[in-house]
């Protein structure tokens, strides 16, 4: 069975930084765009970046622009996204996707891989 694991979820205050990761022990994340999505409580799930599975499409969402990266390694088939400035609005769980050779794609309908999630809190 196919898994992503997401980790690094905390609880941070407001200005902080955090990282999370995700991960794949079946898949190899490199042959594979790779969503960044976040579900704050009462609302629906948003995407927050995505990062193509060649490495040269990266976008994110305006809310986090500048502040969010994503970061890939393929030495430890992980990609993490990190958070700098972080905002009380931030306050999600934040879940990877994935799907094979996808450029890009910002709907959560194209992703056909995901993880269970990880719980970001940000507040003082």
């Amino acid at each position: 069975q196919v898994q992503l694991v997401e980790s690094g979820g905390d609880l941070a205050q407001p200005g902080g930084s955090l990282r999370i990761s995700c991960t794949s022990s079946t898949i190899m994340l490199d042959l594979y765009a790779i969503g960044w999505f976040r579900q704050a409580p009462g609302k629906g799930r948003e995407v927050v970046s995505c990062f193509s599975s060649h490495g040269e499409t990266v976008q994110y969402a305006d809310s986090v622009k500048g502040r969010f990266a994503v970061v890939r390694s393929n030495a430890k088939n992980t990609v993490y996204l990190e958070m700098k400035s972080l905002e009380p609005e931030d306050t999600a769980v934040y879940y990877c996707a994935a799907l094979m050779w996808g450029v890009c794609p910002l709907s959560e309908n194209d992703y056909d891989l995901w993880g269970q999630g990880t719980q970001v809190t940000v507040s003082a």
